[in-house]
Order: structure tokens, then sequence, then C-alpha cells
């Protein structure tokens, strides 16, 4: 193999490296940096399951986004929608409904852009965002 090639092979696995490691830190970390809120999923297991992410506030319309590849709070709330939130230690109800118009998608990728180096250190993930919509308790409960 040509030395160029051993090269940019060389480059690529190292770049995977560091977004391999910077994914396993922001999971086992989970930094509460700025406005944060707390999602918790239920498994295809049953098993309730807590995340830290971002609070994306669109004028009073609460959104969150999966920014990084592992995404299994993601994929659980997208199977079983109905979600718990705390947010300022306060835990309510809400339906999580994933952000398909185009326009819709556009619009919340400009409003809460990522920087560069934050998308070449986790490796380019496709950005989903879920609306947060508020659930009444139920009656009796």
């Amino acid at each position: 193999m040509p030395k160029p090639a051993k090269i940019v092979i060389g480059i690529l696995i190292g770049y995977v490296g560091i977004i391999a490691a910077f994914e396993t830190m922001m999971g086992i970390v989970q930094p509460e940096q700025g406005q944060v809120l707390k999602i918790t999923t239920t498994g295809v297991d049953g098993v309730a399951n807590d995340r830290v992410v971002s609070l994306l506030d669109d004028d009073g319309t609460v959104f969150v986004s999966a920014n990084h590849w592992p995404r299994a709070w993601y994929n659980e709330a997208i199977a079983n929608p109905q979600v718990q939130v705390t947010i300022d230690g306060e835990r309510s109800d809400y339906l999580a409904v994933p952000v398909e118009d185009d326009a819709e998608w556009d619009r919340l990728d400009t409003k809460f852009a990522h920087p560069f180096l934050f998308r070449l250190i986790t490796g380019f993930p496709p950005r989903l965002f879920l609306r947060l919509e508020p659930q009444e308790p139920m009656a009796g409960v």
C-alpha cells in the first residue's frame, strides 16, 4: 500500500477514535451546561431511562434534538412518545412528536445551530428534533 494511502487511513482511524471517545464521554458525564432538561423514556423492556439533553425553547414551545450518533433515548421516545420531562425540578408528562416538516426542521436547525467544531468532533451525525407537547395529568392520578 502506498505511503499516502496509509497516512489517510491513519488519519481516518484517528478521527473515528476521537469521535468515539467524545461520544462515550458525553454519554457517561451527561454535562448540564446551559439550559437543560431530563427526559425519561421507556425502553422496549419497560425500564424507564433518564437522559440529560439541551432544552430548546422556541418562544415557549419546548424542543429537544438528537445531536450525537448514540440516540437510544430518541428511538425510545419515537417508539413510546409518552415521556416525562423534568425542567427546573418540575416533572411533567409530555408527548414527544418528531419534527418531520422540512420548513420547521430548517428553522430550528438555523435558530439552534451548532458550531462547526461541535459537528466535527461528533462526526456530523444527522440532527433529529422532537417537539415536546405538555399533556394534562389524567383525572384521579
